[in-house]
């Protein structure tokens, strides 16, 4: 126990855990990923910035057309879509927040909030600053915010469910890279396919949410430890004025 009375733990002065919404087991490997993120990133920014077509390996993998996803598919990518545009993302927030309010996890409400508002804030820049165009001047594409937000969303439930389950370093790794990228691909899947993207524009969203997920979810947390120590320094002050 330090001087102000706080475990090195994360214990409240309630005796109660404070639950970290990024497990200490993963924060190394998450911290080394957010950087070999950050990194692609930027690199297919460079390679790719004030393009206006498909590159390369866009072209191998599939060529961007309105057509390229039929019935009954295309509805299922139409509904995906939808979930990343504002009223669609605005619902999954608010559900995302009410859930973590019923569990009793206002720390992870606060990073539902900050991690998808930092990673489509995150986009939303890096699509103006990289210039890249789909489909006529204005169309910014790189990177993809929706295939950026969906995978925000999976790895921060993966976060909130290893720290929930008590998950080892091995266990939580998996379960947060795994839901990342299934939510990745599939959010990918429907905007290339729905000619909204070239597929290094969901690549660079991918990464757009490992690299903003990590970092959000550290800030959260020490910023939560740091308000949460001020009553018990209040405490621990008062008690050492009593015994003067």
């Amino acid at each position: 126990m330090d001087h102000g009375g706080r475990q090195r733990n994360n214990v409240t002065t309630a005796g109660r855990p404070a639950p970290s919404v990024l497990p200490p087991s993963l924060r190394q490997w998450l911290g080394l990923i957010a950087a070999l993120a950050t990194l692609m990133v930027v690199a297919l920014g460079v390679l790719y910035s004030g393009h206006s077509e498909p590159g390369a390996v866009d072209r191998w993998i599939v060529p961007p057309t309105a057509d390229s996803v039929r019935p009954p598919w295309r509805q299922v990518a139409l509904v995906l879509d939808f979930l990343g545009e504002p009223a669609g993302s605005a619902m999954v927030i608010v559900a995302g927040v009410v859930g973590c309010l019923v569990l009793r996890l206002p720390r992870a409400a606060v990073l539902v909030v900050a991690g998808a508002g930092a990673t489509v804030g995150t986009t939303t820049v890096l699509k103006h600053v990289v210039g890249r165009t789909i489909h006529g001047p204005g169309n910014l594409s790189y990177p993809s915010g929706h295939t950026a937000f969906a995978t925000a969303l999976a790895l921060m439930a993966a976060l909130f469910a290893t720290g929930r389950l008590g998950l080892g370093r091995t266990a939580g790794m998996s379960l947060v890279l795994a839901a990342g990228l299934v939510a990745g691909a599939i959010m990918g899947w429907a905007e290339v396919g729905l000619g909204a993207h070239y597929p290094t524009d969901a690549l660079g969203g991918w990464c757009t949410a490992l690299a903003v997920i990590p970092a959000t979810a550290w800030l959260v947390d020490r910023t939560a430890d740091r308000l949460g120590d001020r009553p018990a320094r209040r405490t621990a002050d008062a008690g050492r004025r009593e015994h003067r």
